[in-house]
């Protein structure tokens, strides 16, 4: 592990005004841990936020679940209010790692890691949510750019993540057997003015499938997407699936998530 400044501010003001140089947010350390250890990333000071005061919390309204950014998996997935509203966000933290990530790992810290296999991205997506920080608000259709790239700007700090409550909604993965990352994870959501489906593990970056996404329109059920096709131009190939496998199991597991609503 390389030497670093450890620094743990009370308060949003205090911990962005540290956040210079080669400095870096620390929330659970799910992810950027054990890339400091692996030599994959170096840093100067890490800014723990985890005791601010305000950062983490459930708060449900009407129209909207909105999540303090230090809120654990685990909260999520055993939250009763959440479970309430959007069954299927409860069911995705659920399914995130082992139960030491759940613990430890946080929901402002995978959207800011923008992993291309994470779940929470693509709950941000189909859930037409808004990111929001110490000096904005991010429609997550802006907030995701590319691989482990996001809208955040230098000592820009994520504090919520607001959901909009769907009518309907579910989430299908089909998991990396060791890390339980997606493979292939597909969200899809029927909200009030719109359908939207989102893919990660498949891209660079999770995206929203507008095939998909217009089928359903017509008629809400599995079979509407089976004259889809999906080209497999630009997907991830590695040991675990080809790209035209990827294309595959979009379809099966929107169809898995659909038959979930």
């Amino acid at each position: 592990m390389q030497n670093f400044n450890f620094k743990s501010p009370t308060n949003t003001k205090e911990a962005t005004k540290l956040a210079s140089g080669r400095a870096t947010f620390l929330a659970g350390g799910m992810s950027l841990l054990p890339a400091i250890k692996l030599r994959l990333a170096s840093y100067s000071d890490l800014i723990n936020i985890k005791k601010i005061k305000g950062l983490s919390g459930i708060k449900v309204t009407s129209k909207s679940v909105k999540i303090g950014a230090t809120t654990t998996h685990a909260m999520v997935a055993n939250s009763k209010d959440v479970g309430k509203t959007i069954p299927s966000l409860a069911m995705l933290a659920e399914g995130i790692g082992d139960p030491q990530v759940r613990n430890r790992g946080t929901i402002g810290g995978s959207i800011a890691n923008n992993d291309p296999a994470a779940d929470y991205p693509s709950a941000c997506l189909a859930l037409n949510a808004t990111i929001h920080t110490n000096k904005r608000k991010i429609p997550a259709d802006k907030f995701f750019k590319g691989m482990f790239e996001t809208d955040l700007k230098k000592g820009e700090l994520i504090e919520a993540v607001e959901f909009e409550i769907p009518e309907k909604s579910a989430y299908a993965k089909f998991p990396n057997p060791a890390s339980r990352y997606a493979i292939v994870g597909v969200y899809v959501s029927k909200l009030k003015k719109e359908i939207r489906v989102a893919v990660t593990g498949v891209e660079s970056v999770v995206f929203r499938c507008k095939k998909i996404e217009e089928a359903l329109l017509n008629n809400f059920s599995p079979s509407s997407i089976n004259s889809i096709t999906i080209s497999s131009k630009g997907f991830n190939a590695d040991i675990h699936a080809s790209a035209e496998y990827r294309a595959h199991i979009i379809k099966v597991m929107a169809k898995k998530a659909i038959s979930s609503c």
